[in-house]
């Protein structure tokens, strides 16, 4: 029973810290834009395209 007096404290304090970094993710907006990232990855970069004409 006595384990409880000291798990409880640490299992609210890391609620806490998932808390706080969840707000501070949010106010550093982290969070604002969600489809651009995901959108980039798939296309294309002018800088890495390769002339299918040109020679090696």
């Amino acid at each position: 029973m006595s384990v409880i007096y000291i798990m409880l404290p640490v299992a609210l304090g890391l609620a806490g810290l998932a808390v706080w970094g969840f707000v501070r993710a949010v106010r550093g907006g982290q969070y604002d834009d969600l489809d651009t990232p995901a959108m980039r990855a798939i296309q294309r970069d002018d800088a890495d395209a390769v002339d299918p004409n040109s020679q090696p």
